[in-house]
């Protein structure tokens, strides 16, 4: 079963500011504010929904379909990708345009000012679904407004059920397209945050949604995640990590563990737990794709943390 995977493809450039913000800021000049943070520190990561998710399947020894628009810059992430073995076939390059990046300045409290730039994710309902694919199971995560809501349609229409996943796309959508992904989608993927601005803009409550989906999926940070799914509230324990480095892209990972699951028909206790253990992995290191555990590594962790070993 092959796993469709669209999405952005993004890099994220990030710089640290040795001091604090609130120091050169003046409260009664707010509204003309000229400021600059010199950050000796910076480093560019490789990032987007759809880079992440696609990096730990492959880790988890998956061949997944990767669908995102990128830009004339996009030459080191297609190299990248070329090196890992994972395909670039459905990569459409936007001429004229940038890949989509962020560029995050984090100052000594971990203060952020983040700017994104969304480039060619905007153009991502250029790419078009089919059955021609040979997907069996897909992931429809943050991209470009109407990417995502032709991509789910298509999904749909196609026969291939998938996993909608708003993140930080959410505010984006209105109430009725909203309702309508959810109807659409076989599995539904928020944090704490998102299933509550979930319940604000749509006017429903999480267990309204429970019903018409396989699975509700919550994840709780720290406090490990929730399923509910056949009727059953499943709890997720979260796995212990190595060390605490930086959280960025660990609902990806957590996401990739799911679907690596849900493409083998596991139980979905097994998924989450296994969703759960790509997420410590992840969270140990700096970046969204730094983390190189082998399968079987990821095996090992997940027996450690579970007493038996996945696959």
């Amino acid at each position: 079963m092959r796993i469709l995977v669209t999405g952005s493809i993004a890099y994220d450039t990030i710089m640290v500011f040795r001091d604090r913000f609130r120091n050169h800021l003046l409260a009664d000049r707010l509204h003309i504010l000229n400021v600059c943070f010199v950050a000796p520190e910076m480093r560019r990561e490789f990032g987007g929904t759809a880079g992440n998710i696609a990096y730990n399947l492959k880790l988890l020894g998956e061949d997944p379909i990767v669908m995102a628009t990128v830009g004339e810059d996009a030459g080191p992430y297609l190299e990248r990708f070329a090196a890992l073995g994972i395909s670039t076939a459905h990569l459409r390059r936007i001429p004229g345009e940038f890949c989509a990046q962020a560029f995050i300045t984090t100052d000594l409290d971990d203060n952020q000012i983040t700017a994104f730039h969304p480039g060619a994710m905007n153009r991502s309902h250029e790419n078009r679904i089919g059955a021609a694919l040979g997907a069996s199971l897909a992931i429809v995560s943050p991209d470009g407004k109407e990417g995502m809501l032709q991509h789910a349609r298509e999904c749909a229409a196609a026969g291939i059920p998938f996993v909608f996943d708003p993140g930080q796309g959410l505010p984006m959508f209105s109430r009725e397209e909203l309702l309508e992904m959810v109807r659409l989608a076989d599995v539904l993927a928020v944090n704490d945050y998102e299933a509550r601005m979930l319940e604000e803009k749509t006017g429903r409550t999480l267990e309204a949604f429970v019903p018409e989906l396989r699975a509700l999926v919550v994840t709780l940070g720290a406090q490990g995640s929730v399923i509910h799914a056949g009727g059953r509230r499943i709890e997720i324990p979260a796995v212990a990590p190595e060390a605490l480095a930086d959280p960025t892209g660990c609902g990806d990972a957590y996401r990739a563990g799911l679907l690596y699951g849900m493409a083998r028909g596991w139980d979905w206790e097994k998924s989450g737990r296994l969703a759960s253990v790509m997420g410590a992995i992840k969270i140990a290191h700096r970046g969204a794709q730094n983390h190189r555990p082998t399968r079987a590594e990821i095996a090992e962790r997940y027996r450690r943390a579970f007493g038996v070993y996945p696959f």
